[in-house]
């Protein structure tokens, strides 16, 4: 009699994955380690009942115990990998407690320890967070229009002084928080600055808004309605001549106001000052990134666990299963954890690039910044969505952690620079200012389908393909002014940028698990790209095959590769979200998770 035995399936090297997914830099695992236990305190889990107001109270609160973690908010600031990584793990627990800590130490912090022209300013208030900070750049007319902003900062000569002032409702700074919910605030204010009636470009102005007794005089603040997501005390600020002293004045290269009145800037032209003043978006647009890699991990990892522990009934009388054993289940989780991995390297690589720029790989790096964001952030909020929908009615509940984390989403998106407005700009840098990608190498036909190399140039034979067309499109005859020229193009442009976005995705997913020692581990995360490489493809199919980057039967035979890979992977979803290593506090107080 022969017996049949079972195989057992490989076990992963978790700790391993754990390592690769948080070695961000040379102190990346500290780094990330330093915010996963400040999030796994008690103070950081959800409480039931409270009003908006004390939701405001409760955010501001864990801000101050965030600090105590920090050993100089100074080094912070000028730390974008450690910014990111704070966003990563506070976002979703709190997404409100990662919007003040991102305004307080990136946009506000980090915007007036970059002036080293101005004399040393005293920041113990701002480290020790007796006063917070908050920065007021976009306006009521002006979202992301922001180098038209209207608030003026009038230099008086006579007092040395400038006189902020909001001509008119439509230049009143919306809409950051600027209520005196959690304390003094003090916030680093965009305006243009005129100079005997001249305008010189808009800089930022350090700008005291309250104290203890509540707001300044001449300023006004108005709460604004609750938005969607975890919200914080967002409002409409108004400023009515109020008089600030000449060290209010950011400067740096940008410009610095001279004894005289005179500005001295290496930058040319008033719009390039602004950039350069506002520079710290591009920090902001990493930490929006962070954001969303920190909600999609989480989010994938309750569902995941929640598809082991929610059993029903099977197809035999009397049997039960759990929800994890049905494809139709298993498969849209393992589909996002595999995009989930490429969205978090990506990140490191664009954070990486970003850290360690040239000033003449500036503008690649800053691109490649915005790119991720907008990718990122897109795909968060659709992985968070997703999970909660596996997580059926329970989901819906916010004290089981996933019903704010799309609206969270929405706020990343919109934040640091719309995601279509970025993606716009970066396609129209593209078109021109990137090299075509090489010619398409035609396949054999031979190619297994998930040989890493056969993807990828299929993914780049698309970047190729819009490529171009948006070079032909911006070329069109009778396409009138320059709007009209854009408006040809832009499709063309914006799947040119994902096409490449992907690409590079792909580029540092497939990096990484080169770098995996353990040969079972890096098996399976080969399967993982490859998954995440062939849903790129097969969303692309028509084209591809047009384009001859793949076969007729290559593109047949994805379903049954699609179907092979996910079979291969199912066992490891388990596994594969569990080295997120989503703190066991957070994930033990959802009470779905625990049968409730």
């Amino acid at each position: 009699m022969t017996t049949e035995t079972r195989t057992p399936h490989p076990v992963l090297d978790q700790d391993a994955i754990t390592s690769l997914l948080f070695s961000d830099g040379a102190d990346g695992t500290e780094v990330h380690a330093r915010w996963r236990t400040a999030v796994s305190d008690e103070l950081f889990r959800y409480r039931p009942g409270l009003g908006a107001q004390q939701r405001w109270q409760l955010a501001y609160e864990r801000l101050r115990a965030l600090n105590k973690h920090v050993p100089s908010p100074e080094d912070l600031a000028n730390d974008p990998r450690a910014l990111a990584a704070l966003h990563e793990w506070t976002c979703p627990v709190d997404g409100a407690t990662v919007t003040v800590a991102g305004i307080h130490y990136n946009l506000f912090l980090g915007s007036v320890v970059d002036d080293e022209v101005s004399p040393t300013r005293d920041l113990t208030d701002f480290a020790t967070m007796s006063r917070l900070g908050t920065f007021l750049c976009t306006e009521r007319a002006h979202g992301n229009d922001v180098p038209a902003l209207e608030t003026v900062a009038r230099y008086d000569r006579e007092r040395d002084e400038f006189v902020l002032h909001t001509p008119h409702p439509g230049a009143q700074k919306f809409m950051p928080n600027t209520s005196s919910a959690g304390g003094p605030k003090t916030a680093v204010v965009a305006a243009r600055l005129i100079v005997d009636d001249k305008f010189l470009g808009s800089f930022l102005f350090l700008t005291p808004l309250s104290d203890e007794f509540g707001t300044l005089p001449g300023i006004t603040v108005t709460l604004l309605p609750e938005r969607v997501g975890t919200s914080v005390d967002h409002c409409a600020t108004n400023f009515d001549n109020v008089r600030l002293p000449r060290t209010a004045l950011i400067q740096g290269a940008h410009g610095q106001l001279l004894p005289d009145g005179t500005l001295d800037s290496s930058v040319g032209s008033p719009r390039k000052r602004f950039i350069h003043a506002i520079s710290r978006v591009v920090a902001g647009k990493l930490c929006m990134s962070g954001s969303g890699l920190g909600v999609a991990r989480t989010a994938l990892a309750i569902a995941v666990r929640y598809s082991y522990t929610r059993h029903i009934s099977g197809p035999v009388a009397g049997q039960r299963v759990p929800l994890a054993a049905h494809r139709t289940h298993h498969t849209r989780l393992l589909d996002h954890t595999a995009t989930a991995y490429a969205m978090t390297f990506l990140h490191r690589a664009a954070t990486e690039r970003w850290v360690t720029h040239t000033p003449e790989d500036r503008d690649a790096a800053e691109r490649l910044v915005a790119v991720t964001k907008g990718w990122v952030t897109w795909r968060a909020r659709e992985i968070a969505t997703e999970s909660r929908e596996r997580c059926g009615a329970r989901g819906l509940f916010v004290e089981n952690g996933l019903a704010a984390m799309a609206g969270d989403m929405d706020g990343a998106i919109t934040a640091e620079g719309d995601n279509v407005a970025i993606w716009c700009k970066a396609g129209a840098e593209l078109i021109f200012g990137h090299e075509l990608a090489p010619e398409p190498v035609r396949p054999t036909g031979d190619e297994p389908l998930t040989d890493p190399g056969l993807l990828r140039r299929a993914l780049t034979t698309a970047e190729r393909y819009w490529h171009q067309a948006a070079r032909r499109d911006l070329r069109r005859e009778g396409s009138g002014d320059a709007l009209g020229r854009w408006n040809n193009a832009s499709d063309a442009a914006l799947n040119l940028v994902e096409a490449y976005t992907v690409g590079q995705a792909a580029d540092a997913l497939l990096a990484a698990c080169a770098r995996m020692s353990d040969p079972i581990t890096r098996a399976v995360l080969e399967d993982l790209s490859a998954l995440f490489l062939l849903r790129q493809v097969d969303a692309r199919s028509g084209l591809l095959l047009a384009e001859q980057a793949l076969t007729a039967d290559q593109v047949r035979a994805l379903p049954e590769t699609l179907h092979a890979l996910t079979t291969r992977l199912a066992p490891h979803l388990s596994s594969l979200t569990e080295a997120f290593d989503v703190p066991e506090e957070h994930l033990s107080s959802l009470p779905m998770l625990n049968g409730v």
